[in-house]
């Protein structure tokens, strides 16, 4: 499927590190290859399996104790349940002041199980997976469907393009990740620190939301803190 040209661009090309190459991590491989920037992909089965994303894509398959070595941005796009499985060090040849994106969501009933840090200690998922990682993260991507990073990006400026919450501690780094949504053909929108970031999980208003800067902003501000039952373990 050809994906939409648009004119922004970083100012350079970056080295990235995607850690899970389902719907989401497949397609930021295909978009940030189409974009220039020189991806590393890693799976939990191993890079012998990712042989046609690779041909695909021109990115590099990788195991995901090498997925973050020289990255500038490290991609974890796993489920919930199996990052603390992920190897110790495995940010240790990481490039100066790299920044972690995490698109994950907690789905106790359907595939994680009951993670006592969420549910009892009241951490939001975000603030939970970077606890795991000994790193802060940048929650983007999680309510986004993934085909939409194919068919949905627009220029900067067109009525209809459609924005991202995002959320971190780090500014600088928030700052990183917002660029690359641009860049990607996404407005975004700034949506606190990572003990906000509740206001984008799922259930909440802006979750898989669809919509603009304003209908984003709206949605973030009418979210509850009340997680729901069935997103309950």
């Amino acid at each position: 499927m050809a994906t939409p040209d648009h004119t922004a661009r970083l100012e350079k090309s970056m080295k990235i590190g995607i850690i899970g190459a389902g719907n989401i991590g497949g397609n930021l491989t295909r978009r940030l290859t189409s974009l220039g920037h020189e991806v590393s992909v890693a799976n939990s089965r191993g890079p012998q399996t990712l042989a046609a994303l690779a041909e695909e894509t021109g990115a590099t398959p990788v195991t995901v104790a090498e997925a973050a070595r020289g990255a500038e941005i490290v991609v974890v796009t796993i489920p919930l349940k199996n990052v603390p499985d992920l190897p110790s060090g495995l940010f240790d040849g990481a490039a100066d002041g790299f920044v972690v994106i995490d698109t994950g969501n907690y789905y106790p009933q359907q595939r994680d199980g009951r993670i006592a840090g969420i549910e009892d200690e009241g951490l939001t998922e975000s603030r939970w997976t970077a606890r795991q990682l000994g790193r802060t993260v940048v929650k983007a991507f999680n309510g986004t469907y993934a085909e939409d990073l194919l068919t949905r990006p627009l220029p900067a400026g067109d009525p209809d393009r459609v924005a991202l919450p995002v959320a971190g501690d780090d500014e600088a780094a928030k700052k990183t990740v917002r660029a690359l949504i641009d860049e990607l053909g996404f407005d975004s929108v700034d949506a606190g620190g990572l003990d906000d970031s509740w206001r984008q999980q799922p259930e909440t208003p802006v979750y898989g939301l669809r919509g603009g800067v304003q209908a984003v902003t709206e949605a973030l501000a009418a979210a509850s803190p009340v997680r729901q039952d069935g997103f309950k373990g």
